[in-house]
């Protein structure tokens, strides 16, 4: 298909992926942590499953239709950091609406309003990182890009494992809900202004974004590379949504922890230090030896500690289980942005390919909410049945990914050499 422009100005990776460190940190509070202890503030213990469902799912339509349309918008003007600025602010908006709803406001009245300010915040993020998330395809050599997705891997396990440390403290200390949602803004703020910082202005001339011809959707979806990259995505996505929103749950419901959000805290932390050791080496493996054997080991990690965590007699024995998956997690992460990179067809549309790329990380969201009613239904016939059915659905889907995978193309990584 097309090479990478020879004009692209070099930027040091650790620059490029700052903001992704910024976004790691505010989902993994904010997604895992707060929403599922604001949603029983909210709505009570009977419908937790149900309505943090649903919540999750009404954001990730806002993830499904957003990227493509203003990833295509970047695209057609060959701009990239405007978008960000503009996103980071309305980001940081609905945060502010959702501390305020969390924190003064309860029962369903203050619910809603908490979704309002949830929509904003996923309205932000995605405005902003739809263009960013060409940068990676349009900047860097492909024989460099497995090295690039390490370090942004690497960034993402960091900032998730402060989200979890900061989560512990705040709840070792007992402080108030708006703390987190101030430390959630300054956290995302501070890296992203490092990465608009950083990043050269010439990367918003129109003439960077130009190289080849913009497929249509369908000529993009024929186009084999992306499809399955596409497809497996969709498939990891769904068994990490499967499990990922319930994880506070679990740890009271099956092993029967009292501090629920301290639990959850250090199971994530454990998850994340896995993710880190495997992550940047990761990437730098799969500059050698390719992307797909880095992910059938860390799809076939997941797999086995989703399904191990079912029987996991004690919560010292699901802790190491946590890091087991962390490692499987962090390789698929560190290989995961490269291989979607080396799947883009045309330099000229880079931003809108990688937002419709980005719909198979968001539109599995949508899983949530019919697992949060089948986790409920599950339970409610008793033996923590609903754990069993999300725990082993998200296995499932795991494995079909690490099969699938095989039908991406051996040259979809190469193919800068091939033309």
């Amino acid at each position: 298909m097309t090479t990478l422009s020879s004009a692209a100005p070099r930027v040091n990776p650790w620059v490029l992926s700052a903001f992704w460190f910024g976004t790691a940190f505010h989902w993994l509070l904010l997604l895992l942590i707060l929403m599922p202890a604001n949603v029983v503030h909210f709505v009570g213990q009977e419908q937790k499953g149900t309505y943090l469902g649903v919540l999750t799912a009404v954001g990730a339509v806002m993830a499904l239709v957003l990227p493509p349309i203003i990833g295509a918008r970047s695209d057609r003007t060959g701009r990239r950091l405007p978008y960000i600025r503009l996103g980071l602010g309305v980001n940081l908006a609905g945060l502010a609406v959702m501390a305020f709803a969390a924190s003064t406001l309860g029962g369903m009245g203050g619910f809603w309003v908490y979704v309002l300010g949830f929509l904003l915040v996923q309205f932000g993020n995605n405005y902003a990182t739809a263009p960013y998330s060409a940068l990676i395809p349009q900047l860097v050599a492909p024989e460099e890009r497995g090295r690039y997705s390490g370090v942004m891997g690497l960034l993402q396990a960091v900032g998730q494992l402060l989200g979890a440390v900061a989560a512990f403290v705040v709840g070792l200390l007992k402080l108030p809900v708006l703390v987190s949602f101030v430390l959630i803004a300054l956290m995302l703020a501070v890296p992203a202004l490092i990465t608009l910082r950083g990043v050269p202005a010439s990367v918003d001339t129109p003439t960077q974004a130009s190289g080849g011809p913009t497929l249509s959707w369908r000529q993009l979806f024929a186009y084999q590379p992306f499809l399955w990259v596409f497809v497996t995505r969709v498939l990891f996505a769904l068994g990490q949504y499967s499990v990922q929103p319930f994880l506070q749950y679990y740890n009271v419901d099956v092993l029967r922890q009292r501090d629920a959000g301290t639990s959850t805290s250090i199971m994530l932390l454990c998850i994340i230090v896995g993710s880190i050791v495997s992550a940047l080496i990761g990437g730098r493996v799969s500059d050698r030896v390719g992307r797909k054997p880095v992910i059938y080991v860390a799809g076939t990690a997941m797999a086995l500690a989703a399904l191990l965590l079912l029987v996991a007699p004690s919560y010292p024995v699901a802790l190491a289980l946590a890091v087991f998956f962390g490692l499987g997690f962090g390789a698929f992460t560190s290989v995961d942005w490269a291989l979607g990179s080396d799947a883009m067809p045309s330099a000229s549309s880079y931003a809108r390919d990688m937002g419709i790329w980005h719909v198979a990380f968001v539109a599995p969201q949508l899983s949530s909410a019919p697992q949060g009613a089948l986790l409920d239904w599950g339970n409610a016939q008793g033996g923590n049945l609903g754990y069993t059915l999300v725990f082993g659905i998200a296995a499932l889907f795991f494995l079909a990914g690490v099969v699938l995978v095989r039908n991406v193309p051996e040259t979809a990584h190469t193919r800068a050499h091939a033309t």
